[in-house]
């Protein structure tokens, strides 16, 4: 995997599936002033060789497009089809206004299969009002790198419970949600990182994504630079939190922007 190529990350939601603050919540870190515990639905916007792309659409795109004044993107790659992550998929419609043009989706097969099925709207058939649907080309890729204009992106197959779903590397980034497997191979994808992106969902454990105590065993085992968790339940206060964490790891929050080299 070549390690020369910059990256540029925005968190653009960091949030379990049901968000921060929780609907009919009234926890401490649901009613916090801090900014920093308000989490949207999980993504991450890809600054890297000249392209902008985005993994997953969460419901919030166009907040999240809003608030970090998006308004360009080359690509969009899918981690998997869980509707936290891809039921913003219409709100790409705006990016074909703005480029004129269609946007390429990669995900692995099952993800676009499962994406055609719950969008049958965008793929089955024509309509005599184009607008009101995004104009999609979906590529399925396995574990290979993919070239998007020069970046390349690295995908890294992950378990989420029983469900394969894919991280992927750019340059020496990586982002792993929705995860708690990471195979003897895709741990070999993940050395040598500037930052690592670990989904770390909370105290408690979890059949499909790692605990915080998890989290932060393995990313003490991937040994990155700079290591952010990710896709957040309310049970984890940001301030409060990052106080107990070890050196090299914190929470990640909306808005945040990471850089490699660092």
């Amino acid at each position: 995997m070549p390690t020369n190529q910059a990256a540029k990350v925005t968190f653009m939601g960091t949030g379990t599936s049901h968000g921060v603050p929780m609907i009919g919540c009234d926890c401490g870190v649901c009613t916090s002033s801090d900014p920093r515990d308000k989490r949207t639905r999980p993504s991450v916007l890809v600054e890297t060789a000249g392209k902008t792309i985005l993994i997953d659409t969460p419901p919030e795109l166009r907040l999240q497009c809003v608030a970090n004044d998006v308004r360009h993107l080359d690509a969009v790659f899918f981690t998997h089809a869980h509707a936290d992550h891809v039921m913003g998929m219409d709100d790409l419609r705006r990016f074909n206004w703005l480029s004129k043009s269609a946007i390429d989706c990669y995900g692995s097969k099952p993800t676009l299969d499962a994406i055609s099925k719950t969008f049958a709207y965008i793929f089955d058939g024509d309509c005599d009002y184009p607008s009101y649907k995004p104009s999609l080309n979906l590529h399925p890729i396995d574990d290979a790198p993919v070239d998007i204009g020069g970046a390349s992106i690295l995908p890294i197959p992950l378990m989420h419970g029983p469900l394969p779903v894919l991280g992927y590397r750019f340059g020496n980034i990586a982002y792993c949600t929705d995860c708690n497997v990471i195979p003897p191979d895709s741990m070999k994808r993940l050395q040598n990182l500037d930052v690592l992106i670990l989904d770390a969902l909370r105290d408690k454990p979890h059949p499909t994504h790692f605990n915080l105590v998890e989290a932060v065993a393995m990313a003490a085992r991937i040994g990155a630079k700079q290591t952010y968790f990710t896709h957040i339940a309310h049970a984890l206060g940001h301030k409060k939190t990052n106080e107990n964490l070890p050196a090299g790891m914190a929470l990640a929050y909306d808005g945040q922007v990471v850089q490699s080299p660092l």
